[in-house]
């Protein structure tokens, strides 16, 4: 691992340490970097705030999970494992999604899911106005339950919470979007 890479994971794990105790909105760089042994100008180096680090922690998680989905995993398994890394992080994901930020997870997360799923829209068909809509209706519903799930304790399986994700897909999106294998970026 790179050490500016390796620098960011002792950052991300510093916060994570905090926000088993402390909201994320609370918590300062200074608290973050002290934590960790290191200095402020190497936060800066790296991030422009403490959210950005958030979501570049959450990224690692996007992709070992959404981003894989249509390579190695179907999109229930890539939402499964997502839900399942979010678990373990328990208390992190808590505090980052309790934020009220507007560069939060919330709009990270739903930012990420999105443009996976038009991309993968694109690839397959046109775009027209009444899909984007209901794909932009469908992400916000699935963030907002994901949300839930997460401050109400995940208490639900992962693979029940992926299970219902999957289902309440409207039928036109799950036409394109149940059989990933095809997949290819358009960019």
């Amino acid at each position: 691992m790179h050490f500016s890479e390796r620098t960011k994971f002792i950052l991300a794990n510093s916060i994570k340490e905090l926000m088993r105790n402390v909201p994320l909105d609370k918590i300062t760089v200074r608290e973050i970097v002290e934590n960790c042994g290191t200095t402020r100008q190497t936060f800066y180096r790296n991030f422009k705030d403490k959210y950005d680090l958030v979501n570049w922690f959450f990224d690692k998680i996007v992709q070992k999970t959404i981003k894989q989905m249509g390579h190695s995993l179907t999109l229930e398994e890539g939402l499964i494992k997502k839900f399942q890394l979010m678990q373990e992080d328990k208390y992190f994901f808590i505090s980052a999604f309790s934020s009220s930020d507007l560069n939060n997870l919330f709009h990270y997360d739903y930012c990420c899911i999105y443009e996976f799923y038009k991309d993968v829209l694109m690839s397959k068909a046109p775009l027209t106005e009444g899909t984007t809509l209901l794909l932009e209706f469908y992400c916000r519903c699935s963030m907002e339950m994901t949300v839930d799930w997460v401050r109400k304790g995940m208490k639900t399986p992962p693979e029940t919470m992926a299970r219902i994700l999957v289902d309440a897909m409207p039928p036109r999106l799950i036409e394109y979007l149940s059989d990933l294998s095809e997949y290819t970026v358009v960019k």
